[in-house]
């Protein structure tokens, strides 16, 4: 990897439109998607200096200035017109190519920005035991830095990343604040409350740091005294965000995350008139990332079934409003989810728009087409394509699994819901 202090420093007011910039900030200290980035407006520019910053690095080779003179474009040869003459099949191919490029950069730029999420809450993690404050501010800073990035314009998709994103710690956590959070901003919490939120859903497990590494995790196989020694996370955690100063908000969720609605959870078997609002949040979008992301991965279950399982049987367990919330958030076939649509074809759940749950946006498998041009359906705009059911993984066709690649482990980021989907295409067709 390249050694970014070799960049030059320039002055943030000689900056222009089209340098390839790296705030050295961090993600947690300015309100952009990336810490490195393309400059690509006068606003962007305005911003930047609001920060206070004086110098910022850049990359002249991953720049895009405009030069000093433009040459003078070289006479066409007639032979080249024929570009005028194209034919709908390379024009409908062209367009392809396109969607596809923004499908794949609307990818990357969530994997990127949850690798910076995730670094920034290892290294906070990090501190806990020997900067607790420092740790609490750091954990406060990520919260904020995840809810002004949820604050665009419009719908936002819940996306499905790519697989091994993060450590399982990590990513549990980062799931948990993230889809959390999401719920919160469905259910219109205010600033405040939201960072609450965030934070103590990041801050959760952080008492699974005084465990050992086998009682992390809760076994079937557990004797009661076992349990016991598990559940003490939750009363160990609340001495740690004590330490650390974190407020009544966020501590409340460490200390009532494993509560239910029916007073059946523990440790203080609370019912959900004496849960918090963030407490009944995290509690139940824990429960289902521990369903999609157990310790072994041979248990884990679909995205889909954990909201099945979740609505038929824990129906007492959580706050009715909040779980039937979560499922018009989450759609009735979750990001994750392998299924088949009505036209037979089998598809991967990759986005959902919680305003359209019913009509996610899914990778279909076309022999006809190599994976890596892996068509992306928007359902929404197909009124007469839909998902005729949910499969599992192992009921899916070899060449069907081997194509789509179902997630062993199930990780989510949000994206601004924009117009990335392919356009309906010929039953078949190469879409590159």
């Amino acid at each position: 990897m390249k050694d970014r202090s070799a960049d030059p420093l320039i002055d943030v007011n000689q900056l222009k439109v089209g340098m390839f910039i790296h705030l050295d900030l961090g993600w947690m200290s300015h309100p952009f998607p990336l810490s490195s980035f393309k400059l690509s407006s006068e606003e962007q520019l305005l911003i930047l200096r609001r920060l206070g910053l004086k110098q910022v690095r850049w990359s002249p080779g991953k720049s895009d200035l405009p030069l000093e003179a433009t040459p003078m474009p070289a006479p066409v040869p007639a032979a080249t017109v024929v570009e005028e003459n194209r034919s709908a099949e390379d024009e409908v191919r062209e367009r392809h190519r396109r969607l596809l490029a923004e499908q794949r950069d609307a990818l990357l730029l969530c994997e990127r920005q949850y690798a910076e999420a995730a670094t920034a809450l290892r290294d906070l993690m990090d501190l806990v035991p020997r900067e607790p404050t420092d740790a609490r501010d750091r954990s406060s800073a990520l919260s904020r830095a995840l809810l002004d990035k949820m604050l665009v314009e419009g719908d936002i998709n819940i996306r499905l990343l790519n697989e091994g994103a993060g450590d399982r710690g990590t990513a549990h956590a980062l799931n948990v604040a993230v889809i959390a959070m999401l719920l919160g901003r469905a259910f219109g919490l205010g600033r405040d409350e939201m960072l609450d939120l965030g934070q103590g859903a990041l801050l959760h497990d952080i008492g699974k740091m005084e465990l050992t590494a086998r009682f992390r995790h809760r076994d079937d196989s557990f004797t009661a005294a076992e349990v016991a020694a598990y559940q003490q996370h939750v009363a160990k955690g609340v001495v740690l965000g004590q330490k650390m100063g974190v407020g009544a908000g966020p501590l409340l969720i460490i200390a009532q995350h494993h509560e239910h609605a029916d007073g059946s959870g523990f440790p203080q078997r609370l019912n959900a008139d004496r849960m918090s609002i963030g407490a009944r949040i995290v509690a139940l979008v824990n429960r289902f990332d521990g369903l999609c992301n157990p310790l072994l991965s041979s248990k884990a279950m679909t995205p889909h079934e954990a909201l099945s399982l979740m609505f038929a049987q824990g129906r007492s367990r959580f706050d009715a409003t909040m779980l039937n919330a979560f499922i018009r958030m989450m759609g009735v076939y979750p990001p994750g989810s392998a299924v088949q649509l009505t036209d037979d074809r089998y598809a991967l759940v990759v986005a959902v728009n919680s305003s359209r749950p019913l009509k996610p946006k899914v990778m279909v498998h076309d022999p006809k087409v190599p994976r890596d041009d892996a068509l992306v359906l928007n359902l929404e705009e197909l009124p007469d394509l839909g998902i005729r059911r949910s499969v599992k993984p192992q009921q899916l066709p070899r060449a069907s699994l081997d194509y789509l690649s179902p997630r062993s482990r199930i990780a989510y980021f949000f994206e601004s819901a924009g117009p990335t989907s392919l356009p309906p295409a010929p039953h078949g067709e190469m879409a590159a």
